[in-house]
């Protein structure tokens, strides 16, 4: 039997760590950041060890550029996603966490197998073997000789294909890595120690890495006057870290709404009618990432 202070000393670090998780999404989920580095086109993202010599391996860092394309670059400002707690690492995600986590596409290979024998190239090799004649085993073996070309001809008809549409999706994979954003992860050898569960600690982890600007504060809402409807959108263009809701007001009733998964996370694009043009707007877990506008 386990003893009633066993049980709690077993139960409490998992508090813990659930209200020290809650406590860094709370804080940072939301927010915009302003990068100071390049970050890869992947869920991979950016490895780093604070309270080390070295922080960041620069050659990987290097490598997985290279390998994914960057997907942030330095000055760029990214909104930060999502904050996950694990047993030896603190994940950062910025817009979206890096293309590849679960669901993303991430192989362009496609099968093809050859062009199989046709019934009648079937019959007339069972015929080959029964055939006596000089003449006739010549005819058949010419006509066989025919469909094997044809079958060759067709194979090379799916090769040149199947190497387009791979092309094609390597591409696509190579454009979504750039738009899936990416992420950091602070690792820690022994285990994510109780001193870095706190934004602060997190803040100082990130600093040569990330700027974080203070968040500007609210404005007092202006009293409406005249007969100006309550319901009529403020006008003006929406800032990153919005939630959809409040781009509504801003912009009013969206003219079109989809939605698509990105791995476990849910985005959805709007799109706007508004004085300054058309605006297109993507929204991940209803908190705006990005937008276009395109002038009438």
């Amino acid at each position: 039997m386990i003893r009633p202070l066993v049980l709690l000393a077993l139960v409490l670090p998992t508090i813990g760590a659930a209200q020290s998780e809650a406590a860094l999404k709370e804080y940072f989920e939301g927010r915009t950041v302003n990068l100071k580095i390049a970050m890869p086109g992947t869920e991979n993202g950016v490895d780093l060890y604070p309270g080390t010599s070295k922080p960041l391996d620069y050659p990987r860092h290097a490598d997985r550029l290279k390998d994914y394309g960057t997907a942030l670059k330095p000055g760029d400002a990214a909104l930060v996603t999502k904050v996950k707690l694990k047993s030896k690492l603190i994940e950062f995600q910025l817009d979206g966490g890096g293309y590849g986590t679960s669901g993303d596409e991430t192989s362009s290979n496609i099968s093809v197998g050859s062009t199989p024998k046709t019934k009648r190239e079937q019959n007339l090799e069972g015929e080959l073997k029964r055939e006596t004649d000089p003449a006739r085993r010549r005819a058949i073996k010419e006509e066989l000789d025919d469909l094997k070309a044809a079958r060759a001809r067709e194979d090379a008809r799916n090769r040149a294909a199947v190497a387009e549409a791979e092309e094609s999706r390597k591409a696509n994979i190579r454009q979504r890595r750039l738009e899936g954003g990416s992420r950091f992860n602070l690792r820690y050898k022994n285990g994510v120690p109780a001193s870095a569960l706190t934004p602060e600690a997190v803040k100082e982890a990130l600093a040569a890495y990330l700027e974080f600007p203070e968040p500007a504060p609210e404005a007092s809402p202006i009293p409406m006057s005249g007969n100006l409807p309550a319901s009529r959108p403020a006008g003006g263009l929406p800032s990153k870290g919005m939630l959809a809701d409040d781009v509504d007001r801003q912009l009013g009733a969206p003219k079109s709404s989809s939605e698509r998964a990105e791995g476990k996370l849910k985005v959805t694009t709007r799109v706007y009618d508004t004085d300054a043009g058309r605006v297109t707007a993507e929204f991940v877990e209803g908190v705006l990432i990005r937008y276009t506008v395109v002038s009438r």
